[in-house]
């Protein structure tokens, strides 16, 4: 638990270092981006050696069948985690699209894992999006609109999502969860 707990903390500190000392970021210039990656990474690396590593303490039970709506919601997760780069229309629909995205990823999880870990990994994750969603709303003031895009944009999206879903679906069936069985354990 220690070693995930370090990680949730570097992904906070690397995530929120830049509004919290402003200063420290600026003087630091372009070094400051690498530095931060570095920070977000190992807490990264942390939170998944952590999670490997950890005892299995049961909170809840997950409600039979989760997996299957939680095959849907990932895909609108990994959707949304693409939708600020794609420049299509869902950009101008959603101000946060990726953070949109990592909370219904983290929300999706807690659906299908009742452990300690995770309730503590995706709990702390979504709770991370939603404080970004309210630090980066202050500091850039109302939302401009993006121009609309082409909603070819949105499609080829759509394509790459479903290319990406068959990749994650196949790492966590070679890592030991069964998503389409409609549970992960």
């Amino acid at each position: 638990m220690t070693l995930t707990l370090i990680g949730i903390a570097l992904w906070y500190a690397g995530h929120f270092w830049k509004r919290i000392l402003p200063g420290a970021h600026e003087s630091m210039g372009q070094k400051a981006k690498g530095l931060s990656a570095l920070i977000i990474f190992s807490g990264l690396l942390a939170m998944i050696i952590g999670v490997r590593g950890a005892e299995f303490i049961p909170v809840y039970t997950p409600l039979p069948g989760m997996g299957h709506l939680v095959n849907l919601t990932m895909l609108v997760s990994i959707f949304l985690f693409g939708a600020g780069d794609a420049s299509g229309v869902t950009k101008t629909k959603i101000r946060h699209p990726m953070l949109m995205g990592m909370l219904v990823w983290a929300a999706s999880h807690l659906l299908v894992n009742g452990d300690l870990i995770s309730v503590v990994l995706f709990a702390s994750l979504a709770i991370w999006a939603v404080l970004e969603i309210i630090v980066i709303n202050r500091a850039t003031g109302p939302w401009q609109r993006p121009d609309r895009g082409p909603f070819s944009k949105d499609i080829k999206l759509g394509v790459v999502t479903l290319v990406l879903y068959a990749i994650i679906a196949f790492l966590h069936y070679l890592l030991g969860y069964h998503p389409f069985l409609g549970t992960y354990g």
